[in-house]
């Protein structure tokens, strides 16, 4: 009965909202030949995106990756990297430096104000350390919340919320929330100075 329910939800949802809910799935799932294919999309309009002689046509690009308009304000410098793109939102007034890479199955949230250094990685993806389930997608949504500084070379791992107006130190690995108002730093990152 479970099998049939399970088949049936795979019907009637699209993988990529099931993997934005925070759903589980492995990658033998008979929707995840849709990912393969949206991949094969994306990748195109990021070698698109990546030729771009201005930031204006480079950020048009990005409103066709993740399917959305990127307000004026927004500036990213390529090379960027993204698998999907769908599931990435900007907020107003972002800044991305050259050689992020965004994995996003699982939603990226950027908020208003936010500055990304250059060689940013953030996941939203992660995989079971068991051998037998590592095949398994395991997502969840990485928050940037406004005002938020990422240092060059941090990483952002699965389900993280970074809180307003934090600092991330250059070449972190955040592997749990960061409070707003701090600055965080190490591998992993630890809190090492509260701001005002």
């Amino acid at each position: 009965m479970f099998e049939i329910t399970r088949l049936f939800r795979v019907a009637e949802i699209d993988i990529f909202e099931r993997l934005k809910s925070g759903e589980t799935i492995p990658m033998d799932d008979p929707d995840y030949a849709n990912i393969r294919l949206a991949v094969n999309t994306t990748k195109a309009l990021l070698n698109k995106m990546n030729e771009a002689d201005t930031v204006n046509k480079a950020r048009k690009y990005l409103e066709k990756i993740i399917g959305a308009p990127v307000h004026g304000s927004t500036v990213i410098f390529t090379p960027f990297y993204t698998n999907i793109g769908k599931n990435i939102s900007l907020g107003k007034n972002v800044f991305i430096n050259h050689a992020c890479s965004f994995l996003d199955l699982g939603g990226i949230e950027i908020n208003d104000n936010v500055m990304i250094g250059p060689r940013v990685n953030i996941t939203s993806e992660n995989h079971p350390v068991e051998p037998e389930q590592r095949k398994t997608m395991v997502p969840g949504k990485v928050v940037i919340e406004e005002n938020v500084w990422i240092g060059a070379a941090a990483t952002i791992l699965s389900g993280v919320s970074v809180g307003k107006n934090s600092v991330v130190a250059a070449g972190a690995v955040v592997n749990k929330d960061v409070p707003a108002n701090t600055v965080v730093a190490g591998v992993p990152a630890k809190v090492i100075k509260q701001l005002n």
